[in-house]
């Protein structure tokens, strides 16, 4: 059987990691060790980040609601318990939008809340 020379393939891996790692400060952008922990890391802190991301902006466009709704004398909670007794299915990425985009829609959205309950 053949001998067969793995330079290459380990070339290719280190070339890859060291790419990954391009921007890092000090040694864990040029040393394959360090680099590696390094890259592995950050790979856990972006996927990490992916899930925090969507939480923080259900989080914000839930404060941009709470802030509009509060302007026309509602509470955000007593908002939210009138859309459903309305039958209004609006999602809070939508509500937000329109609280900053068109507030007179938005504001004839609260009326029908505020008959509703």
């Amino acid at each position: 059987m053949a001998r067969v020379k793995r330079g290459v393939t380990s070339h290719a891996k280190h070339k890859k990691t060291l790419d990954a790692a391009k921007g890092f400060y000090g040694r864990r952008k040029n040393t394959i060790r360090i680099a590696k922990q390094a890259v592995d890391r950050s790979m856990q802190y972006a996927y990490i980040g992916r899930k925090l991301k969507k939480r923080n902006m259900r989080a914000l466009w839930i404060q941009r609601v709470n802030a509009a709704v509060r302007e026309l004398g509602l509470t955000y909670s007593k908002f939210i318990a009138g859309l459903a007794k309305a039958g209004i299915e609006i999602d809070r990425k939508v509500l937000s939008d329109l609280a900053i985009r068109e507030p007179e829609a938005f504001k004839a959205l609260v009326e029908k809340v505020k008959a509703a309950a």
